[in-house]
């Protein structure tokens, strides 16, 4: 995040004597990436942020790829991914390179006895059912249904869930996870014409400082491994922080459309960016008004991407028989567009209601086991209607 903020009390200066009312030092930690050139934030705990008790063995959550090469459309029924009591166990990756992984998580309980970190990746969480509060030394954020939750790298944080019928698109960035730059002034600032802005993020709030002692168990991520690690102090003994560097949600819902007299590029619903990668998010908006406009996408190669659609609801106009939860890989090299009717089928509609967030590696993806045990048999074949006789 570019946007400075800051939270609780800090001193006067950077790296100077920061006392405790009982004249004991507040510990100064810098979270910082990209070897202290990216963005960070400067935190203030009432104990060593080091105080380790015990460490047990890892394991791998690794992904067992079915795939490793392809160049066929699938698609992938998500809500058939099994619930799991477990958080960490919850996480399924379905697509993943060198730059990314996809993947589902469908956890029934919150996260009451540990803590989760992944120190390799910036994690986007969108909330597709479920609804709670995000907890995390820099403070806490409710989220609902539509919310992204972007989590930057190193970010110790729990899942406060309130029901347990949950249900999360989840994307790992191995660079920092940012907004477009061309929605940004040289100063970092919004634009006007950019569909969303400052007062769309919902930032850290309610810092709550728990000056706790004890055994407090963090399951650190790191290189497809589950480390887990015991602390002698809770990981949010936090009085203060300021910075770039913090986890923010920001909803599909405030994304506002870009439409024109035609039909426009995929671009144009771009949210986020990464550097091998991008997200876009499809909302509900009004179709073209040329008065001879064709609303549905006209068919197009992906020559420099793969193209993961998944779906969130509405109508996905240019899709037959797409439900909630549905994940579509169109991969680079081959053609696709609208199945059969779909074109003349949008021709005059007015507006659409279709929920959606698409990712588009430009490198392609790698297809794990768990993604083809949910996969809908023969989709590649979906666009035969086109051959039946007109008339």
């Amino acid at each position: 995040m570019p946007i400075y903020q800051r939270m609780g009390i800090i001193p006067r200066k950077r790296h100077i004597q920061f006392r405790q009312p009982d004249g004991q030092l507040y510990h100064e930690e810098l979270v910082g990436t990209q070897g202290f050139s990216g963005v960070s934030a400067l935190v203030y705990h009432l104990h060593p942020p080091t105080i380790v008790k015990e460490k047990e063995i890892p394991w791998s959550i690794a992904p067992r790829i079915a795939i490793p090469e392809n160049l066929q459309a699938l698609s992938f029924r998500g809500f058939e991914l099994p619930a799991e009591r477990d958080y960490i166990r919850s996480r399924t990756p379905l697509f993943v390179n060198a730059d990314l992984l996809v993947g589902l998580a469908a956890p029934v309980a919150s996260m009451s006895d540990y803590f989760f970190k992944n120190a390799d990746a910036d994690e986007i969480l969108f909330i597709h059912k479920g609804d709670g509060t995000l907890h995390t030394m820099y403070g806490s954020i409710p989220y609902t249904y539509g919310d992204y939750l972007v989590i930057p790298r190193g970010t110790i944080y729990q899942l406060e869930w309130n029901g347990n019928d949950n249900r999360i698109l989840y994307i790992e960035s191995y660079s920092p996870v940012r907004f477009p730059g061309r929605y940004r002034n040289q100063s970092g600032q919004f634009l006007e014409h950019a569909p969303f802005c400052e007062r769309d993020l919902r930032l850290p709030g309610q810092l709550e400082t728990h000056d706790e002692t004890g055994d407090f168990r963090v399951m650190i991520k790191k290189q497809h491994k589950i480390y887990p690690y015991t602390y002698g102090t809770h990981p949010f003994d936090v009085v203060g922080w300021d910075g770039c560097h913090y986890p923010y949600a920001v909803s599909i819902f405030d994304f506002e459309p870009l439409t024109g007299r035609i039909h426009m590029p995929p671009p144009i619903h771009q949210h986020f960016e990464a550097d091998q990668f991008v997200i876009c998010s499809f909302v509900p908006r009004l179709y073209d008004y040329h008065p001879e406009a064709i609303p549905a996408p006209y068919h197009h190669s992906n020559i420099d991407s793969d193209e993961i659609l998944y779906y969130v609801d509405g109508d996905f106009m240019s899709r037959n028989n797409i439900g909630k939860g549905q994940l579509t890989l169109h991969p680079a090299g081959i053609p696709h567009g609208p199945h059969p009717g779909a074109i003349e089928r949008s021709i005059g509609k007015k507006e659409t209601a279709e929920l959606a967030v698409m990712i588009d590696p430009f490198r392609p993806v790698q297809i794990t086991e768990a993604a083809m045990s949910l996969e809908v048999k023969d989709y590649f074949k979906s666009w035969m209607g086109a051959l039946e006789p007109i008339g």
